[in-house]
């Protein structure tokens, strides 16, 4: 089981290929805040959800400063067709080898249906201008999250 990231922790840099096999580096971003969220499967109705929501808040968000990624296992192609159905304006990152969900603590054992199994921990991090953990939020839920962060940001 990986090592949970708290308040004022370095994140761990990141490259990852978004839905048109373009890298996005996490350092490339520096200077500004960014809102890394981890979840389970393009196109499932939770991750669905969750993405329309960052999507619909995306200017408000944008305006405080901060940008968004999404990542998630799911192969490039998989993301493509997710972003054209649900019109998803920020990238989604590709994360098949599970490397950067581990690095944050968003791959591992968790419950589901009263279960242990292993797989994504929905999880939302906002990564300062310096590359630090300003929030870390582990098993988030897909619905009504993007509302209460932006009540935590005090957006």
């Amino acid at each position: 089981m990986s090592d949970r990231l708290s308040v004022g922790d370095t994140a761990p840099d990141f490259t990852l290929p978004d839905a048109d096999g373009n890298d996005v580096a996490l350092k490339d971003l520096r200077g500004k805040n960014v809102i890394v969220y981890f979840y389970p499967a393009a196109m499932t109705p939770g991750c669905t959800k969750q993405a329309c929501d960052f999507r619909d808040s995306l200017d408000s968000l944008q305006a405080a400063g901060y940008a968004v990624l999404g990542i998630s296992p799911d192969k490039p192609a998989k993301l493509a067709k997710f972003r054209e159905r649900d019109s998803v304006t920020f990238p989604l990152l590709s994360d098949p080898d599970k490397e950067v969900l581990t690095a944050y603590g968003a791959f591992g054992e968790k419950t589901m249906y009263g279960k242990k199994v292993t797989g994504v921990i929905r999880s939302t991090f906002v990564v300062d201008a310096d590359g630090k953990i300003a929030v870390a939020q582990y098993n988030v839920k897909a619905t009504g999250h993007v509302a209460k962060l932006r009540r935590d940001l005090g957006l």
